[in-house]
């Protein structure tokens, strides 16, 4: 009997079965990722929301295998050729590339040469010089000419009868899984350019003449292969061995696996050479193309799913992200021709103000432009500075240093702000409901400020494949990639929680248990009722019922609200336990909570029931210590060097600050003020060995690095953060300071 999705799931994530079905159960009643995390611990033994998504993808997967069994058995049940062991068989296939060798044989496929063959009654001569290889073939083939079914003569006779036993080794699936699986292991990927192609293909001349072990190929050099050979400047291909001679011996051994797999021996027979000639063509006109193109495709697969695993993990940490924090900001969009874009927007993101200057050329307005800004930073009262980190920015970043340097009463601090996808959103439909009154241009730079104040707020507006914290993240399954990045935003925004009277319903969106129309409908009702005072009221809104409350409650938060704990993560289902510890202490609520004194002396197996366990109320008390804490770091940014605005400005041995922003297999993207990010290399992340650049840096992260080499005419930058000796303050000096 195959293994349960519980059972094999289990196995894969090294957990208990019964940690599983309770968390397949509670995903088939409709609960939601975030919410079984977090308030489900004792259903499921404390499964992570990462252990529940890994979880979940891998029962799509297995019950996609599921459908495709059940389709495949009732097909060759049909067929009337379905036996006990071969269902078996099929019972017992644990992947999709198995049970499709298995049904090869059955599968309904176009008139084939074997097939022609077989109508034409040469199965027996196949079957007799297989079973018999003394016979001579010629005349074995002599009573098998018929002219009136298209067997005209010995030759064709042989030629048939030779086609339908190429057909049957080459569909032989035990034979199949296991040329798939030594090809895996000793196959050579190599790469050539196509002819005439080198000059416009440039890019990929890593590629012109290459050669890897099929399996030791990392994701990135994989999806640069495919990509070259997508844009038709790689040839790309699959073979037993790199060069020629050892081509030669990997195909000799593997074609006499064929024929000991059919025990076809070469013992001086009159039909060996015959036999022989049908394994030969098995291999290179069958087999060899078939599973080239399976394991390429299967290469592609492991590539595409690493890469959306970088994705996913360069995107959570640009989520997560410090927060500056609910300052008045001003937003700058730089721009040369079409000017600097600029919008004042308060603590929660309403635009106060918005306007252009014209600071650099061709019209170079730099002291109006200064005026303009400073006049702005007076009126509004700003205290952030935010600037997009496109076009002209380190421009705009002096003209904003000249701000702060001549009017210090300001107080002001800057920071520069990635506009990836902002352009993107200030189109969209959402920046039209939310700014009907604003120009294209000016909700740009509205979105930088806002991204600096928060984050994750902002970048929820836009789709996350615009963000461009992926790794080739075009080129792999769009819907795979869709499904993880949304999985993704949802776990960041219900680990930092959303103020259900501020949140746009974008943000809302991604609460747990909240779809679009419900996150529109909780807005709706905020705006023609006013601000929500309690987490019940919530249970009011049109269309939000039981579930979509329960789901969701535990992570809308209700600050300044009738009850204290509507602004912490305690769930409303939980809060008997909240009043039975409340009332061990005999004060009021809001005097207990954030008394990390008094809470740490509670025992939480106190206020255990058969409703609430250990895990729960172990959260429950962490929460009541810092009631609605924010788990996201505190606000710092980088320090551009003065005079370092473009690549010829940099020189080897400057050692600058960045921000990383990017993560990859191969390394970190660190950008360092110049327009152009610069690589620091898996291998210059750290003075020991690194395996995964993620156990280094994050995006988001502001990290010191040396430039070793500048690239101009390929625009590549070749950084390190091996430790160096750095120079005193006197050289570079201190990072501007930055409210928290």
């Amino acid at each position: 009997m195959p293994i349960s999705p519980a059972q094999q799931i289990a196995q894969e994530l090294q957990v208990q079965e019964s940690q599983v079905s309770a968390a397949l159960r509670l995903l088939d009643e409709g609960a939601t990722v975030p919410f079984i995390a977090r308030y489900r611990k004792e259903a499921t033994g404390g499964l992570d929301d990462t252990q529940l998504r890994l979880l979940e993808e891998r029962l799509h997967y297995l019950r996609d295998l599921e459908k495709r069994r059940e389709a495949i058995l009732q097909s060759i049940e049909e067929q009337g050729k379905l036996t006990p062991e071969l269902k078996k068989t099929l019972e017992a296939a644990e992947s999709k590339a198995r049970l499709e060798d298995l049904y090869l044989p059955y599968k309904t496929k176009r008139r084939t040469k074997a097939q022609i063959a077989r109508e034409a009654g040469l199965a027996p001569l196949a079957q007799s010089l297989h079973s018999n290889p003394r016979q001579t073939p010629e005349q074995a083939a002599q009573a098998f000419i018929n002219p009136e079914l298209g067997v005209a003569d010995v030759a064709a006779a042989l030629d048939g009868a030779q086609q339908i036993l190429i057909e049957e080794f080459s569909e032989d699936p035990e034979l199949v899984g296991q040329l798939r699986q030594w090809l895996w292991n000793q196959g050579v990927v190599i790469s050539t350019v196509i002819k005439g192609k080198t000059e416009e293909g440039a890019k990929f001349s890593d590629y012109f003449n290459y050669s890897e072990l099929l399996k030791n190929i990392p994701s990135h050099r994989a999806l640069a292969l495919f990509r070259g050979k997508g844009e038709g400047f790689l040839r790309v291909s699959l073979k037993p061995a790199a060069d020629a001679p050892a081509i030669a011996q990997a195909t000799e051994t593997l074609e006499g696996r064929i024929a000991r797999h059919f025990n076809i021996r070469a013992q001086q027979a009159p039909a060996d050479a015959w036999l022989l000639s049908a394994v030969h063509q098995t291999w290179t006109d069958k087999l060899l193309p078939r599973l080239e193109t399976d394991l390429l495709g299967h290469l592609k697969d492991v590539a595409e799913e690493e890469a959306i695993q970088v994705f996913a993990r360069n995107l959570r940490d640009l989520l997560l992200a410090a927060p500056a924090g609910p300052k008045i900001t001003l937003a700058l969009d730089p721009g040369l021709r079409t000017g600097v874009k600029l919008a004042v927007v308060d603590g929660t993101g309403k635009v106060l103000d918005t306007g252009v200057i014209y600071p650099h050329v061709p019209r170079n307005e730099w002291d109006r432009s200064l005026a303009t800004l400073a006049e702005l930073a007076r009126k509004h009262q700003v205290a952030l500075v935010s600037i997009g980190n496109g076009t002209a920015s380190r421009e705009t970043d002096k003209l904003v240093a000249d701000l702060i340097k001549a009017n210090p009463e300001l107080k002001l601090s800057k920071a520069m702000v990635s506009e990836a996808g902002a352009s993107v959103y200030s189109a969209s439909a959402l920046a039209a409901k939310e700014m009907p009154t604003l120009d294209v241009s000016l909700r740009g730079a509205v979105s930088i400020g806002r991204r600096l104040q928060d984050p994750l707020a902002e970048l929820v507006k836009i789709e996350p494949k615009a963000i461009g914290v992926g790794q080739y993240q075009h080129d792999v399954n769009q819907g795979k990639l869709g499904r993880m990045l949304d999985a993704v935003v949802q776990d960041c925004v219900n680990a930092v929680g959303v103020d259900v009277n501020t949140a746009s319903p974008a943000l809302l969106g991604y609460v747990a248990g909240l779809s679009p129309a419900l996150a529109q409908s909780i807005v709706d009702t905020r705006d023609q009722n006013g601000p929500f005072r309690k987490r019940d009221a919530l249970k009011k809104v049109p269309r939000l019922g039981p579930k979509a409350f329960e789901q969701a409650a535990g992570f809308l938060r209700i600050m300044n609200g009738d009850n204290p704990l509507d602004a912490s993560a305690v769930h409303p289902e939980a809060y008997p336990v909240v009043q039975k510890i409340v009332a061990t202490s005999g004060r009021p609520m809001q005097s207990v909570l954030g008394d990390t004194a008094f809470i740490r002396t509670l025992k939480p197996e106190q206020f255990t029931d058969s409703q609430f366990g250990l895990p729960t109320v172990k959260d429950i008390l962490a929460e009541l210590e810092k009631p609605g804490r924010d788990p996201r770091p505190d606000f710092k940014t980088a320090h551009f060097k003065e005079g370092v605005e473009t690549l010829k400005d940099l020189e080897p041995g400057m050692q600058l600050e960045g921000v990383v922003t990017n993560v990859t297999n191969f390394g970190a993207f660190v950008d360092i003020g110049v327009h152009q990010d610069g690589l620091v290399h898996i291998s210059m992340l750290a003075d020991r060995f690194v395996k995964d650049p993620h156990q280094v840096v994050k995006t988001g992260d502001v990290v010191k690095v040396t430039v070793m080499e500048v690239d101009l005419p390929r625009k590549r930058i070749a950084l390190s953060m091996r430790k160096p000796t750095w120079p005193s303050s006197d050289d570079i000096s201190a990072p501007t300071a930055h409210p928290t």
